[in-house]
């Protein structure tokens, strides 16, 4: 089914040789899909790659082309991405070691989670904040598309049972 949610505007702001704030890009974001995640498509926005606090002090790199050095977690950085999921898709269960903050902005989701229980997302700026848990999305809908954003931390692996959890796809 074809996306039918509308396309994202982006706006980076920065300051001009005179010091005066302006802005360096303002362009749409431009989708593409997910390996191994079927009707999932993504948007890089922005990322960071020093530490933080972060110095993207009137760079002129568009931090929304930088590599990402894990799939979508920077390992000294952040990652702001928009994510779409197709009417019924549900992506893998999968886990980041990341903090990632996730905000519905359209559509509806239910957050599946490793032991079973589900909770559905159906207001726009619903937020889950994920602390490396092993879950999935799936988009309830037969007809609409879902969109959330999301900013992802790189964090220290999440400790269960004295063992330190890994990234994982299923």
């Amino acid at each position: 089914m074809a996306n039918n949610l509308p396309a994202l505007h982006r706006v980076v702001t920065g300051h001009n040789e005179s010091g005066t704030a302006n802005i360096v890009w303002n362009s749409l974001l431009d989708f593409t899909d997910i390996p191994g995640m079927a009707g999932a498509r993504s948007a890089p926005i922005w990322t960071t790659v020093d530490s933080i606090p972060t110095d993207d002090n009137n760079s002129s790199e568009d931090g929304a082309m930088r590599p990402v050095d894990s799939g979508i977690v920077h390992s000294n950085g952040t990652n702001l991405r928009a994510t779409d999921l197709a009417p019924g898709a549900v992506t893998p269960m999968h886990r980041t070691v990341s903090l990632d903050h996730n905000i519905l902005i359209q559509g509806e989701v239910i957050l599946v989670m490793e032991d079973g229980s589900e909770t559905h997302l159906k207001t726009p700026g619903d937020v889950v904040v994920m602390k490396g848990g092993l879950h999935a999305w799936r988009n309830p809908s037969t007809d609409s598309w879902a969109r959330w954003v999301s900013v992802i931390i790189a964090a220290q692996p999440a400790i269960v049972l004295g063992k330190a959890l890994e990234a994982e796809v299923k």
